[in-house]
């Protein structure tokens, strides 16, 4: 590896950017991707492997690479310090997800209920432009509080984060909905919002709507919807 690649990939992971280090085989010339100097067909197959969060060889018209994926580990930003977010919190971090709680009642966001998690109590709009989510970044919202949950939504669906979740029932979304588009964003972005957030699994205990909440982030992640879809085809 050359310096100026070396300097390039480490100033990538310091600005937590993802990026591809391309090596061909067997010649060991190197290109860190995404580069608007990279062939098509090698670009596309980095983008697939970012996407993917997968390392390994392919072979292109221009001959075999090894792709190794430089991907900044996934955030969930979970809005409310809430009883399910109790059972979330620890079960993300298990999953390897970077969690950042954001309420501003101090009362309930504590270490002694949320030990070893980031807690901002700041206010949802404030903590969400300081924590500018990206495409690795999810946000939750649990508060069922329009004072608390529209900001941060108001904010996330602002961002490119790959995914959104609100907690309530239907009607409450409806509602939620509303106040969103009140605030200026189409039926297009409000699709973002996955409401009532999780798979439909008849959670009812705490622990089983995280496990919900958690299995459609997965899902989401995977693209499982589209992958389904294309196989049935």
């Amino acid at each position: 590896m050359t310096p100026a690649t070396l300097a390039a990939l480490a100033a990538a992971r310091a600005a937590k950017r993802p990026v591809v280090l391309a090596t061909s085989l067997p010649d060991g010339a190197q290109m860190l991707l995404p580069d608007p100097a990279a062939p098509a067909d090698l670009a596309e197959a980095a983008a697939r492997a970012l996407d993917r969060d997968e390392s390994g060889t392919v072979r292109l018209g221009n001959g075999e690479w090894f792709l190794h994926t430089f991907n900044p580990r996934l955030r969930l930003i979970v809005v409310g310090a809430v009883h399910i977010a109790q059972a979330l919190v620890p079960m993300a971090a298990l999953m390897g997800l970077d969690v950042v709680l954001v309420d501003p009642r101090r009362s309930f966001a504590t270490t002694e209920r949320f030990p070893n998690v980031t807690i901002m109590t700041d206010w949802p709009d404030e903590a969400m432009d300081a924590l500018a989510p990206d495409s690795r970044s999810a946000v939750i919202t649990l508060t069922h509080d329009p004072k608390l949950d529209d900001p941060a939504l108001d904010r996330a669906l602002r961002s490119p984060a790959f995914h959104i979740g609100a907690l309530g029932s239907r009607r409450t979304h409806g509602r939620r909905l509303e106040r969103l588009r009140e605030l200026g964003h189409d039926e297009a972005t409000l699709a973002r919002i996955k409401g009532p957030v999780g798979l439909d699994i008849a959670a009812v205990t705490a622990p089983e709507i995280a496990v919900s909440i958690l299995a459609e982030l997965v899902a989401v992640r995977r693209h499982a919807g589209t992958r389904a879809a294309k196989e049935a085809a």
